[in-house]
């Protein structure tokens, strides 16, 4: 971490550089152990004979309501999913509120309905939890902690995959990106444009689990939540012998999100989805992989957006439509604070 930087920024919770920074440079220098220094969605643990995995999260998205979902249903997705690319079965998880006084009860008991619909749809159980009032001015709202614990199949398992990721293997997403970014910047603005945008926020483990019932040629999963796409593939690629190229004729984006990004000024590659995972597989299989995701509801959309390529290491690029080529490096700034 940058010693010069006296006080945290919202830059230090975007998921980009100053997050990475914030995150060696003092809770991993702290908290350290082989485990956490995986730094991957969900810790994979050993308590007994079997595998599981365990994974925390935090919701402070403003507005807690917002087109597609809220706070409650971001809560089961964002924990489900980081689950889920970790090749696990979500099964249990915990919910604990921090809710400021005055909050009206009608709009915790929509999002508490919420919050136990999604966990319902995605089959697991909400097993314990906390709850804490403060006092009015000493949180905005309602903000939401939850845990996840998930069952890893050893023949499903991708930890450690990640390293046999080499040229020619190709990625792919289940749909437009984008979306949740968009929707909740419309909802917070007020901008009323025409072309409504709605959030993507969904449960991804039923999708992923049909993709890894019929192939073990995945090497890598990850939803692209905060920092969107280029941010996780700059992870990916960072300190690698191999880079990664982007078509973006390929790239699926909704006219809504497109439109809203073009007046904005914000690049869809940087803005958070909730509802999308990111794989890189070996290239004889990602047309099974496709055809399968394309048959879930989740996946309708999907598509192959890029390949592992021996050119540039270390580094993305996007082919642009036009021929031209430009580098996609990790996020900086913070351009859409409390979107998760």
């Amino acid at each position: 971490m940058n010693r010069k930087e006296e006080k945290i920024l919202l830059s230090h919770g975007n998921g980009g550089l100053k997050m990475h920074e914030l995150i060696t440079g003092l809770f991993v220098k702290h908290f350290g152990n082989k485990i956490l220094k995986q730094q991957s969605d969900s810790a994979i643990l050993t308590p007994g004979s079997e595998e599981i995995a365990f994974t925390t999260d935090s919701f402070v998205i403003d507005p807690l309501f917002f087109p597609g979902g809220n706070i409650g249903k971001l809560a089961v997705c964002g924990t489900v999913n980081d689950l889920s690319v970790s090749g696990a079965k979500p099964m249990f998880i915990s919910v604990s509120f921090i809710i400021e006084e005055g909050y009206p009860m009608k709009d915790l008991e929509t999002i508490v309905i919420s919050l136990a619909a999604e966990a319902k749809k995605a089959g697991v159980l909400i097993v314990t939890g906390d709850t804490k009032v403060v006092n009015k001015g000493k949180c905005d709202k309602l903000f939401i902690n939850t845990a996840g614990i998930g069952r890893i199949n050893k023949a499903k398992r991708l930890a450690g995959k990640f390293r046999s990721i080499k040229p020619g293997d190709l990625i792919l997403i289940n749909g437009p990106i984008g979306e949740h970014g968009m929707a909740v910047m419309n909802a917070r603005e007020s901008f009323n444009f025409k072309t409504p945008v709605v959030s993507d926020c969904a449960s991804l483990n039923h999708l992923i689990g049909e993709v890894l019932d019929h192939t073990t040629s995945v090497k890598f999963m990850r939803d692209p939540t905060r920092g969107g796409v280029a941010t996780v593939l700059n992870e990916l690629t960072a300190s690698k012998k191999f880079g990664i190229s982007l078509d973006e004729a390929a790239l699926p984006v909704g006219k809504g999100v497109k439109a809203m990004c073009e007046l904005l000024g914000f690049d869809p590659l940087y803005v958070a989805n909730e509802g999308k995972v990111l794989i890189v597989a070996a290239e004889k299989e990602c047309e099974r992989i496709l055809k399968i995701m394309s048959k879930h509801e989740l996946g309708i959309h999907s598509a192959i957006i890029g390949k592992v390529v021996s050119d540039h290491p270390g580094k993305v690029v996007l082919v642009t439509e036009t021929g031209g080529k430009r580098i996609i490096d990790s996020l900086s700034g913070d351009p859409l604070p409390r979107i998760c």
